[in-house]
């Protein structure tokens, strides 16, 4: 998969922005506050539709402007497709492909298919499990569609077990343990059986990075079984194991929003034990293994985004990083060092200066 083009108007600080990109290394360098970052936020529009980023799309449009327009041409094994997303502060948000407009969001997944590396996610190993189960979610999501659906499912009828909860009629509370175990038991066999072929390639990647002298293991934390039946008959134990607890406090307290990643180097817990470095390398290895992943399901590479990480790793790591990939990488970085470029076996090299980018011929 490549991405060949992106044309932005009216899109953070970009009147009007057309690149180009190469198959292989991108690289757009600039001071902050230039646009660098807001045009890897157009990548993930298009993506999956929403910007990590950002709150509201709203966010999105320049000032002054109505509406903004992101569009994008990528190429992949079966022919070319093209996306373009439109936010409008009258009408809201709408995605095509192919000039078609999608009803559900959901098939926007994979269409695009990304794996995006920033200093926020720098720290997915040792902040809160929600962010591991982000992680977890947007892979699966462009893995799958069916999953996409099968978590907004889940996460609609945890909002009405909620409320439920909430109201003090809690008369109907069994029909609705019933629909989230049902859901929830098949989220949990999805997620868990992602982070055991995830591991493979993650101790793989930790092994590259840490040059041999560590080793990375990854495992699911959640409601125990080996089968969605299993799964389920175990949620719905534990949702009556904790419902005194859920109508006391006023939100449920099992389920996979409560689940998380185990990520231990050696013997130790690397969410509570590990140094810093550890950490960086291993949530480095699980972007990696991410993107290993999904090449082999798919059998396409996805587009690296390697936003702004360089300055978060020692010359090493950097180096260790960029001869690693063999697919197409857009990177953010405010300069590139010499040693780093001397190992950079090609790539295009682009500046990006107050909501324009021009290429250059040399970083």
């Amino acid at each position: 998969m490549v991405l060949k083009s992106l044309h932005l108007r009216d899109f953070r600080n970009y009147t009007e922005q057309e690149v180009s990109f190469a198959d292989g290394m991108n690289i757009l360098m600039g001071d902050n506050a230039q646009g660098k970052t807001n045009l890897v936020d157009a990548v993930m529009l298009v993506s999956l539709g929403k910007c990590p980023r950002v709150t509201r799309d709203r966010e999105l449009i320049r000032w002054n402007a109505d509406r903004a327009r992101v569009q994008a041409e990528v190429v992949k094994r079966y022919g070319d497709d093209e996306v373009e997303a439109v936010i409008d502060k009258t009408v809201g948000k709408c995605v095509s492909v192919n000039r078609m407009p999608l009803t559900r969001l959901g098939e926007l997944m994979g269409v695009v298919a990304t794996v995006l590396f920033s200093p926020e996610q720098m720290s997915i190993v040792k902040d809160a499990p929600g962010e591991r189960r982000r992680f977890m979610d947007i892979a699966l999501c462009q893995l799958s569609k069916p999953y996409f659906y099968l978590l907004n499912r889940y996460n609609r009828i945890l909002s009405q077990r909620n409320k439920l909860i909430k109201s003090g009629n809690h008369a109907a509370i069994e029909v609705w343990d019933m629909q989230l175990a049902h859901e929830g038991a098949r989220i949990i066999k999805t997620r868990r059986g992602f982070i055991e072929r995830l591991s493979v390639y993650a101790a793989a990647a930790h092994s590259r990075l840490s040059g041999g002298k560590e080793t990375l293991c990854l495992s699911y934390e959640g409601i125990a079984g080996d089968t969605a039946e299993t799964i389920e008959a175990a949620f719905i134990e534990e949702l009556a194991r904790t419902r005194e607890s859920d109508l006391r406090l006023g939100f449920t307290h099992a389920g996979p929003q409560r689940d998380d990643i185990r990520i231990t180097v050696g013997d130790a817990d690397c969410r509570t034990y590990g140094s810093q470095g550890q950490q960086r390398t291993a949530a480095l290895s699980l972007k990696l293994a991410e993107l290993e992943l999904y090449r082999a399901e798919s059998g396409e590479a996805p587009v690296l985004l390697l936003d702004d990480v360089l300055s978060e790793l020692d010359p090493g790591r950097q180096r260790q990083l960029l001869q690693s990939v063999d697919v197409q990488t857009i990177v953010t970085c405010t300069h590139i060092s010499s040693e780093i470029k001397d190992a950079l076996r090609g790539y295009r090299a682009m500046r990006v200066s107050a909501g324009r980018i021009a290429e250059v011929e040399d970083v």
